[in-house]
């Protein structure tokens, strides 16, 4: 291939809320030369160091692509979405042209990174001959927040993509949001040396490198979080993004979302501490079902547990703190009705626990008997 310094392609400005971008056409052959695939990695060190904001290659896929683009009906209809640097880019409204270009510190192969469509440029390294144009939107001149925005948007709703991954990606958001806030909960109860969740947390959704006791991925738990703080998550991040502060819940919606108002006052730390605090009193009681991860049937220290623990914490806390939006449980709080569930150490087995969400309705109920006790005993409802 001939050492080029820029290539040029049709295209179209698009103006939408973000703000604008250029969708095109591009031949395989230049997309695939000025692309890079930003693979996001974890590395397992004191500070995690973040590099890119892309998911991994799933090598499979990928030689099943490189198979697929040499066939005789190939053909990838939807756009490869990129990112590039205002220098890098040059428009011509006279033409219709947009020129992605070389510059001193940035050689043209490195000149666009993917946001979404790694997999298909990976596979597009297979057509050698010409003949196959791939659509393609450009987002000029966007920083690290507003790319892994726009790669989250993109891929939040899709099963395909780990949604684990796509929780982490909104750290590089600058505004807050449900989501970015439980994100940042979940890799504290996975950093704290005391926490009952240390480096059990699937922070990207696979398996961490040198980690043995990973248990539930990051999304089981941002997702477990998210029903205490919104009914909207995404509503709300709207909001913030448009630097309006949503109101105080009403008495109603602070019983669905007990933990909204400390969200809203920026009280994510104290959020944290009620998670740990259940979730040690959880480890005080059964020790050695919560630090035994093979047995079948254990379904307290995975995602089912998770889930179970989550959803009685609501009325849990609820009762615990009455009508004081800002009351933080101490783990003697919460033991005194975790002592109460009628269960031991061996029960957690696959006969008491059937494999499914049979297992974790089933943990749920006999957790939620101890508050319909203490109901029953004071005469309140939650």
């Amino acid at each position: 291939m001939e050492n080029r310094t820029e290539i040029s392609f049709r295209a179209i400005p698009v103006e939408q809320p973000i703000g604008t971008f250029f969708v095109g056409v591009m031949s395989a052959r230049d997309l695939v030369e000025i692309s890079v695939a930003d693979v996001r990695r974890l590395h397992n060190t004191e500070f995690d160091e973040y590099i890119g904001i892309q998911r991994r290659l799933d090598p499979g896929r990928s030689k099943d692509l490189r198979k697929y683009v040499t066939s005789y009906d190939a053909t990838f209809p939807t756009g490869v979405i990129l990112a590039v640097r205002e220098e890098n880019a040059e428009w011509d409204e006279e033409t219709g042209k947009l020129t992605l270009k070389a510059t001193d510190d940035v050689p043209l192969i490195e000149v666009a990174s993917i946001l979404d469509g790694q997999h298909r440029v990976d596979g597009l390294t297979a057509r050698r001959n010409g003949g196959f144009e791939v659509p393609v939107s450009v987002f000029v001149g966007a920083d690290v927040a507003t790319q892994a925005n726009i790669f989250a948007t993109v891929n939040l709703a899709q099963t395909k993509v780990n949604r684990s991954l796509v929780y982490d990606l909104l750290d590089y958001e600058k505004k807050r949001s449900p989501q970015k806030s439980a994100h940042h909960i979940a890799v504290a109860l996975d950093k704290l040396s005391d926490s009952p969740f240390h480096e059990r947390i699937k922070r990207l959704g696979s398996a961490t490198p040198e980690r043995r006791n990973e248990t539930v991925t990051q999304a089981a738990v941002v997702e477990s979080l998210l029903g205490l703080i919104s009914s909207d998550p995404m509503s709300d991040r709207n909001s913030f993004l448009r630097a309006l502060l949503p109101e105080n819940p009403s008495d109603e919606e602070h019983k669905k979302h007990p933990f909204r108002q400390m969200f809203l006052d920026e009280k994510e730390t104290d959020i944290t501490r009620i998670v740990l605090n259940l979730f040690k009193a959880v480890e005080n009681r059964w020790p050695e079902s919560w630090n035994d991860l093979e047995r079948k049937g254990n379904v307290l220290p995975k995602t089912n547990g998770l889930k179970a623990l989550m959803r009685f914490l609501k009325p849990l806390y609820l009762l615990l703190a009455g009508e004081n939006r800002h009351f933080v449980p101490e783990v003697e709080d919460f033991q005194a009705f975790i002592d109460k569930v009628e269960l031991e150490d061996s029960d957690f087995n696959i006969t008491t626990f059937p494999p499914g969400t049979s297992g974790e309705s089933k943990l749920y109920k006999m957790l939620m008997a101890t508050i319909e006790d203490a109901e029953a005993s004071s005469g309140s409802l939650i």
